[in-house]
């Protein structure tokens, strides 16, 4: 992370807060989200982190180590508008202008000088994006002393994805960033906001989830997961039902007389991984993460065949990962990319890495990025 030095370089004064918010990985249930479905994510031990110092006018100005030198962006309160929000400062931007739109008062507000740095990976599928947001949602709550909860900031961040970044996201990542906790998936309902903590008891059970980024880069805000969600949407209209969380396995064979062969199998992905979180959850309970292997896999056949939304090097990590002994493996995130995630146990971590490695490289893929994760705490202020 970076130190004050930075921040002082760039703002001439110390910062007088740090906040940091998680990346996720989703252990199950993909696209299900924005169908007011299940999910069963989880925080990652990768984290972004905000040096904050408040201003005594109303400018917000935002910078990070990403960015050039000295490159900073600003945007007064009085100004929050989408259409004045673009690139990654959008992200910063757009949770102020999702505060007022959703009831803030800021009239009276001062701005803030922000410095971004960030461990969690871009575009490889562990929302980077909802580690700024919700870091930011989280402090902005705290500094200007709005009093919302976690689970109503997380509709904060999902707003702001939607309309001021453009991108049609579930609330799933912002759920996981502000809710989650160490060793421990959260169990979330898409529609009510329910959440129940779930233990992975991974350390226990000797397991690890390692990550296979594949280095082929993604964006949510772009027509693949539109298109999907879209054809989710109109499954639902043709279905008679407010989301396709209302359809169950069992009205599948109906579903398929009334859809076209595409939006049937866009159904299909998405009413399978909503039982199949519902099973994770159940079998994480009663017989712990080993017997979890064949769930993770289905997923990922789904996600490959119904959804269509993996790659060849995703399908590529996976099937390497399980050929050498990986407990299960699926894709993981709005897909197009991004990463696949594997349950390993932890001395067969190095054998099942190498291999992914060396198959990528006899492919003439790019060589991926691999590393574990675990379940950590989500949003927090740390100064």
């Amino acid at each position: 992370m970076t130190d004050t030095t930075s921040f002082a370089q760039t703002f001439g004064r110390e910062p007088e807060h740090r906040y940091s918010a998680p990346g996720r990985a989703n252990l199950i249930g993909e696209h299900t989200d924005y169908n007011d479905g299940y999910v069963l994510p989880f925080a990652i031990d990768r984290r972004t982190t905000s040096w904050i110092a408040a201003r005594s006018d109303r400018l917000l100005r935002v910078t990070s180590t990403a960015a050039t030198p000295g490159d900073v962006v600003e945007l007064s309160l009085d100004d929050l508008a989408p259409a004045a929000m673009n690139g990654w400062s959008a992200y910063v931007f757009g949770i102020a202008w999702a505060l007022r739109e959703r009831g803030a008062d800021l009239s009276d507000k001062s701005g803030f000088d922000i410095f971004i740095d960030s461990t969690v990976p871009v575009g490889a599928g562990l929302s980077s994006s909802a580690a700024i947001e919700c870091g930011i949602a989280l402090a902005f709550n705290d500094l200007w002393e709005l009093g919302l909860d976690r689970k109503e900031l997380a509709r904060v961040g999902q707003f702001s994805e939607n309309n001021a970044v453009g991108a049609p996201t579930g609330i799933m990542d912002q759920s996981a960033s502000l809710l989650g906790e160490e060793d421990a998936a959260v169990f979330l309902d898409c529609r009510t906001l329910d959440t129940a903590v779930v233990d992975l008891a991974l350390s226990t059970n000797n397991l690890e989830i390692l990550v296979m980024d594949t280095r082929v880069e993604h964006a949510h805000a772009t027509g693949g997961y539109a298109a999907r969600r879209a054809s989710c949407e109109r499954g639902a209209e043709a279905l008679g039902v407010p989301a396709l969380r209302d359809v169950g396995v069992n009205d599948l064979p109906r579903a398929e007389k009334l859809l076209d062969a595409e939006t049937f199998r866009r159904v299909r992905h998405i009413v399978t991984e909503n039982q199949r979180v519902l099973d994770t959850v159940d079998v994480l309970r009663e017989q712990g993460p080993r017997a979890i292997g064949d769930l993770l896999v289905a997923s990922h056949r789904s996600m490959r065949d119904d959804f269509e939304i993996s790659t060849p090097e995703l399908d590529l990590a996976v099937d390497t990962a399980l050929e050498h002994g990986a407990v299960g493996a699926r894709m993981t995130g709005g897909g197009f990319g991004g990463s696949a995630i594997a349950l390993v146990d932890r001395e067969a971590r190095t054998t099942i890495a190498n291999a992914v490695t060396a198959a990528f490289a006899a492919a003439g893929y790019a060589e991926p990025v691999l590393f574990t994760v675990h379940a950590a705490q989500g949003a927090r202020a740390e100064l």
